[in-house]
């Protein structure tokens, strides 16, 4: 929206190790929608936050919990870590269907282990030693106190106050017969992060 606006936009995305997807994805929908992008490893997220040409680091979500506590793809709690450190503020974005209000907070949420195959090597190729132990999460989850707010289609809200505001954009839209963002008896009550 800033660059279609005129503003000058560049984005830095993480390649999202194992699967790639900020390499595959992201970068490929900025490209398409003309804004300029850099992808980096994963690794290099903090080091490039040190030299301080980042304005601040804005991720997705798979799961909020009721307290803003926020499960999204595994490394996000480490970029969310380096980002405070070097005082660039950490936004979420996501859709208030992924509010769960069911959940009171990040430590209720399962996280999945996906198959050691992914880290263990690339395409059919193993690098890693058989005897070595793979541990694969696919998601880690972020303290809602690392958050400096999350973007949702109903506003931008502190962590601690999600919450509120989708408990009120549910009653806005009921008290004017549009359907609600979450459905309450198709809302499953354990929620488990899926693969992205």
């Amino acid at each position: 929206t800033l660059h279609a606006a005129g503003h000058r936009v560049a984005v830095i995305a993480d390649e999202t190790r194992p699967l790639l997807q900020g390499s595959r994805l992201t970068a490929w929908e900025l490209i398409r929608s003309g804004v300029p992008c850099t992808v980096i490893a994963d690794g290099m997220a903090a080091s490039r936050l040190r030299r301080g040409d980042v304005t601040c680091v804005i991720v997705g979500a798979d799961r909020i919990a009721a307290n803003g506590d926020v499960a999204n793809k595994i490394g996000t709690y480490g970029l969310a870590l380096a980002a405070r450190a070097h005082g660039v503020p950490f936004y979420v974005a996501a859709p208030s269907s992924t509010v769960d209000l069911a959940t009171p907070d990040g430590s209720a949420i399962p996280i999945e282990e996906r198959g050691a195959e992914e880290v263990a090597g690339w395409r059919g190729v193993r690098a890693a030693p058989e005897d070595a132990g793979i541990w694969n999460p696919a998601f880690d989850v972020t303290p809602a106190e690392m958050v400096t707010a999350i973007i949702t289609d109903t506003g931008v809200h502190k962590p601690g106050q999600v919450a509120i505001g989708h408990r009120l954009s549910e009653r806005a839209l009921q008290a004017t017969g549009q359907q609600a963002h979450i459905d309450r008896e198709r809302q499953p009550q354990s929620v488990q992060c899926l693969r992205p």
